[in-house]
């Protein structure tokens, strides 16, 4: 049995992530527009009818954009912190709406959720592992610094979606303001190429398939230099880049030490009231 994963965009113009099993799946952010993560959807062969649960990792714009519509639309429970619902600004009906605390694992059909925090300039930031039959993946991205927490986790991953933001030098040249390059490099920003080249080549797992390297700046990074950059210690490891213009492919994660691979064609696929 495995799980199925993609990025439907990844970067500081929205952010989302599919992680499911051959019946039924889960969206990490919803940060692009319903109809732009439906057109997505089906370029893949993926049907919104199988996502039984979105999970927010923040309220920053460019992860909740897509979630009031998405979540009324199609009727999905929505899991999110109360301090990140409020921050949000949302409007989402309350039998929707599902608490969820750091490392207080929740399942949602067969797939569990564990939470857990992480250094980034918002309310009640989470990053997470979704976990079925002995496979996790991680969704590691709007991180500030490599703390234990992500470190932990990582080594315990199959595949996981891990932030390469920018390139130090770049951001360094580049033309943005004093105050934005400090928020960006600052520890509760986001993290640099070298940050997690890093974190991949202390805590990598033997059994990590896929590395989704995500939420790569416009500006301040090349998709080629950074593919390249981690190319050089991979492995068996396969590196893919996950766009902030248009999905990835469908891969299929496996339990245990396994080669990489790919979906080639297309797939078809309790609440509380505390809010």
């Amino acid at each position: 049995m495995s799980l199925f994963v993609a990025s439907l965009n990844s970067g500081s113009n929205g952010n989302c992530y599919y992680i499911g099993n051959s019946s039924e799946a889960i969206l990490i952010d919803a940060g692009i527009s319903c109809r732009e993560t439906e057109k997505r959807m089906k370029r893949l062969g993926l049907s919104p009818a199988k996502v039984i649960a979105i999970v927010i990792s923040h309220e920053h714009t460019d992860h909740i954009k897509g979630v009031e519509t998405l979540a009324k639309k199609y009727q999905i429970p929505v899991y999110i912190t109360p301090n990140t619902y409020r921050n949000g600004g949302l409007s989402i009906c309350k039998s929707l709406l599902n608490p969820f605390s750091a490392y207080q694992p929740f399942s949602i059909g067969g797939l569990t959720v564990t939470g857990f925090p992480k250094y980034h300039d918002a309310a009640d930031p989470h990053s997470f592992v979704i976990s079925y039959n002995n496979i996790n993946v991680g969704v590691f991205t709007d991180i500030g610094s490599t703390c234990k927490h992500v470190a932990e986790n990582f080594k315990n991953c199959n595949a996981v979606f891990l932030e390469a933001n920018y390139d130090e030098d770049m951001l360094q040249r580049g033309s943005y303001p004093y105050i934005l390059k400090m928020r960006i490099r600052g520890g509760y920003g986001h993290l640099s190429n070298r940050q997690a080249l890093e974190l991949f080549i202390r805590h990598k797992p033997k059994y990590l398939s896929h590395l989704f390297l995500s939420h790569l700046s416009k500006d301040n990074n090349c998709p080629k230099m950074v593919h390249e950059l981690f190319s050089q210690h991979a492995g068996n490891t396969e590196i893919v880049i996950a766009s902030r213009f248009e999905e990835t492919a469908v891969y299929q994660i496996n339990e245990g030490f396994n080669l990489p691979i790919k979906v080639q064609t297309k797939v078809s696929y309790q609440q509380y009231s505390l809010f």
